[in-house]
């Protein structure tokens, strides 16, 4: 049956961040685990949150930590300079919890706080 990993977690920008966004989901829809991206229908307010939730194979790990990789690193777009930031959760069925930490143009990746296995129970 193959191994899971469930992916949960969050991406803060701006409007024109946002954009750019969408057009890299877009550009690597899979068209089945792009599903679990959820974008802003109404956005209000200056923040943008974009989520991603879904239990994907581990063989789709590295596609999705692709489009992670090309969003971490989109330019600031407003005087404040202010990357792209975020945090997702993947409880592999094998290896346990990781955090991927979207921060500085970059996505770090380290073991998953023992806080938070609750959510892998």
């Amino acid at each position: 049956m193959g191994v899971y990993v469930s992916v949960r977690g969050w991406l803060e920008c701006d409007q024109k961040q946002l954009a750019a966004i969408q057009e890299i989901i877009s550009a690597h829809d899979d068209g089945f685990y792009t599903r679990g991206w959820s974008l802003p229908r109404e956005p209000f307010n200056w923040t943008r949150y974009v989520f991603y939730g879904g239990d994907i194979r581990q063989q789709a790990v590295d596609w999705l930590l692709g489009q992670l990789g090309s969003i971490a690193r989109l330019p600031a777009s407003d005087p404040d300079n202010d990357l792209v930031r975020g945090l997702f959760f993947a409880g592999h069925e094998a290896d346990g919890m990781s955090e991927w930490r979207i921060h500085q143009g970059q996505v770090l990746i380290s073991p998953g706080d023992k806080r938070y296995r609750y959510l892998d129970d």
